[in-house]
């Protein structure tokens, strides 16, 4: 059965919170004999990194302002946090590491490297270097999940045609990719996206935050005179700057690979141009080849790197 236009969920939660305790459990005998709290661990590795008011520490956490205004004072208590008042605003009271915190916390660290260490003493050399490969792409996954928390990835509706628009226009201005030449800024359809999206083998997503569409990115068949049904076409990903550097090409290319994969189509064919340089290696990081010449009636011939993916 084809796949649903609505983004589908990964049905990971019950692995990823198996790891989440594994995680907890293998470091509590750690964390307790340097008397320490899970929570109040969690508070210091925070603070580890740059001071903290007690509000951005419960939102961080999850917290309540009062169960962190508690976790704080212990901390405080033991000698390894101290509290000042902000430069800004002498009501504020920053949160820091003390020297004694800072120590602690390298001897968790220490601690949990060793785990760590004997964890790995477990696996074959060749399993060693795929699970640390795995873990670093999982980190890196994690902080772009996290950098992409306030925004929202929905289907295209009517009323977002024309701020869709205006993004396609404005990222193509910014890379001198102009109407009068084959780019899809050229599109006549431009303003009126979601009915050339309407058909059960298209969809196009944008990404949102508090209803203002920052960019978008979407799917359909390949234009072809000769009726190829097997072929479709990732097309219009344009992104505003500010969208940039937390993994939303990435995860919006994804989602259509799998949509696309879940219509029947056998492969995914693109046209880009060389000034975007950073589109081009994310598509060949993805698996995407280049071409010797282009495929379809796609109508831009100014794009000159035609490039194409098996699903």
């Amino acid at each position: 059965m084809p796949q649903s236009k609505e983004s589908q969920p990964l049905s990971l939660t019950r692995h990823s919170e198996a790891f989440s305790r594994l995680l907890s459990r293998l470091c509590k005998p750690l964390t307790q004999t340097l008397g320490l709290s899970q929570q109040q661990l969690a508070m210091m590795k925070e603070l580890e990194r740059h001071s903290l008011s007690v509000k951005q520490l419960g939102m961080l956490l999850g917290i309540d302002k009062s169960n962190a205004s508690r976790t704080l004072a212990q901390l405080t208590d033991k000698g390894w946090v101290n509290c000042q008042a902000s430069p800004r605003d002498q009501r504020m009271l920053r949160a820091e590491l003390t020297p004694s915190g800072r120590r602690l916390m390298t001897k968790w660290w220490q601690g949990h490297a060793r785990h760590f260490d004997a964890a790995l003493a477990q696996l074959l050399p060749e399993q060693r270097e795929h699970t640390l490969e795995a873990l670093v792409r999982l980190t890196r996954a994690m902080e772009q999940a996290q950098a992409q928390a306030e925004y929202d990835i929905r289907l295209l509706l009517p009323e977002d045609n024309a701020a869709m628009a205006q993004v396609i226009r404005t990222v193509s201005s910014e890379y001198g990719l102009t109407p009068d030449k084959g780019y899809g800024v050229s599109d006549p359809t431009l303003d009126c996206l979601s009915e050339v999206y309407a058909d059960d083998r298209a969809c196009y997503w944008v990404i949102s935050q508090e209803n203002r569409v920052l960019g978008g990115g979407g799917i359909a068949p390949l234009a072809d005179k000769q009726g190829r049904k097997d072929i479709c076409e990732l097309q219009k990903m344009y992104f505003l700057p500010e969208l940039r550097g937390k993994g939303f090409a990435r995860r919006l290319t994804l989602q259509a690979l799998a949509f696309a994969k879940a219509q029947g189509y056998a492969c995914c064919y693109l046209e880009t141009t060389a000034c975007l340089t950073e589109a081009v290696r994310l598509y060949e990081a993805m698996g995407f080849e280049h071409l010797p010449s282009h495929m379809g009636e796609t109508g831009h011939d100014a794009c000159e790197l035609p490039m194409l993916r098996n699903l």
